[in-house]
């Protein structure tokens, strides 16, 4: 089952090269399982035994569905849709030493930039156009080997294996053709989506690694392939939701946009998108939105670290997560992981009851870690979170690599989660039913 499983996650990954072809991906699914699509310009008619979802942006999608009885709290994941990469400039074409066109870009996160050269590369996202008197968004792919950064030979920089510092606007330029095929940029993203040059009128474009996910190990036991930081999460968080039954809560399903440059967008976890969802929903049900949250339940889940082979001295002594070890929960005095221990106890008990196995991470203490989008999405909805993930080798690398049996151990909890509803004993004090 957990090679089923990875061979469907790395099918997924290689058909979301962006997170607007992720949520496509997304929408697509739930649309098959009979999701109806709301959006936030119309009114919206949500009733008991309904099924919804709602995207913002193009690169965010919240969905839910009402159960037939008055709900009560919402049992919710949030993932995130985007990864590490470089976004094409709007006017990228540049000739080089008299022969060559390259294309302009910037980093969008913080990425392992060696892990992105001499590898084939080609470019997605999405185009703004003039349809019929409509400015309309299209997604594009290039589904083609198109463009390569090359490194600098050894013999010409000597101290490339000693540590290598790169100049974003000097060594990261992806190669796109010679100086025949200048201007020649625009008008293969035209012939990709179906459109004049003329009638573009705004892009969003990044590169995206063309290496496919593989399933390797002595057992078949890792998995490696670009975006699994948080495609992975993303993945198992929408079987679940599809697969849960359900319960007297209402279920929700969030993938967020731009964690990785700080979630502060109009679809990020920063954002109001979340709030106005959960909001419109209550609004619709004629429930009290704030006693709602008070009975409600955040997984937010986004990949973990696990302790690596060659490097173990960058794990904390008694947080050692590894791969296969079961679904990660993060820690943090600062409050980079929201989790605390209430929602540790309320997570940990829902994981016992699936029968799937937990482990923890804290950062060592002399090392400052990353942080995600929990406690970042309680500036806007303030409830009992939990910051979970699965361990991982590389993370922000073009090719990360992970544990096949973990998909599933995060499928099985979050399935048990949305099959779950919280009862309130007092502050702090609950029971799952």
């Amino acid at each position: 089952m957990s090679k089923n499983t990875a061979e469907s996650l790395i099918s997924f990954i290689k058909e979301s090269p962006v997170s607007f072809h992720a949520v496509e991906n997304i929408t697509n699914r739930l649309s098959g399982e009979g999701y109806t699509a709301l959006f936030e310009s119309d009114a919206w008619d949500v009733v008991p035994g309904g099924k919804y979802y709602v995207t913002r942006g193009g690169s965010s999608v919240i969905a839910f569905r009402v159960p037939e009885k008055t709900p009560v709290g919402f049992m919710m994941c949030a993932s995130h849709s985007d990864s590490p990469t470089f976004k094409i400039k709007e006017y990228p074409e540049t000739e080089s030493a008299g022969m060559y066109v390259r294309l302009h870009t910037e980093r969008y996160g913080g990425m392992l930039c060696a892990t992105w050269l001499d590898r084939p590369l080609s470019v997605a996202g999405r185009v703004v156009v003039r349809e019929n008197g409509r400015i309309v968004p299209k997604l594009v792919s290039i589904d083609r080997d198109l463009v390569m950064i090359p490194n600098v030979a050894i013999h010409m920089m000597r101290n490339a294996n000693d540590g290598m510092s790169y100049n974003a606007n000097v060594d990261l330029f992806p190669l796109f053709g010679d100086t025949a095929d200048r201007a020649r940029f625009r008008a293969i993203i035209a012939e990709a989506a179906g459109v004049k040059e003329e009638d573009i009128l705004g892009s969003d474009l990044f590169l995206y690694n063309r290496m496919e996910g593989t399933v390797w190990g002595a057992s078949e036991q890792y998995l490696s392939a670009p975006r699994l930081d948080d495609l992975q999460c993303a993945f198992a968080s929408l079987e679940a939701f599809v697969k849960a039954k359900d319960s007297v809560s209402i279920p929700v399903l969030a993938v967020l946009d731009n964690e990785e440059v700080g979630s502060q967008t109009k679809q990020g976890a920063a954002s109001t998108f979340l709030f106005d969802v959960l909001s419109r929903i209550t609004e619709a049900l004629s429930l009290d939105y704030r006693r709602m949250i008070a009975l409600s339940f955040l997984v937010s889940a986004d990949n973990a670290h696990a302790v690596h082979p060659n490097h173990p001295e960058f794990a904390d002594p008694t947080h050692r997560p590894r791969m296969n070890g079961g679904i990660v929960v993060k820690h943090n005095a600062n409050q980079r992981y929201t989790t605390d221990a209430v929602s540790e106890a309320i997570f940990t008990e829902i994981c016992k009851a699936a029968d799937v196995p937990v482990q923890f991470f804290a950062n060592r203490s002399d090392m400052v870690g990353g942080s995600t989008l929990g406690n970042i999405s309680n500036t806007q909805v303030s409830l009992n979170t939990v910051d979970v993930g699965l361990a991982q080798l590389a993370m922000h690398s073009s090719y990360e690599t992970a544990g096949v049996h973990d998909t599933d151990y995060m499928i099985t909890a979050l399935t048990k989660l949305y099959e779950s509803s919280l009862k309130a004993d007092g502050d702090g004090a609950y029971t799952l039913v």
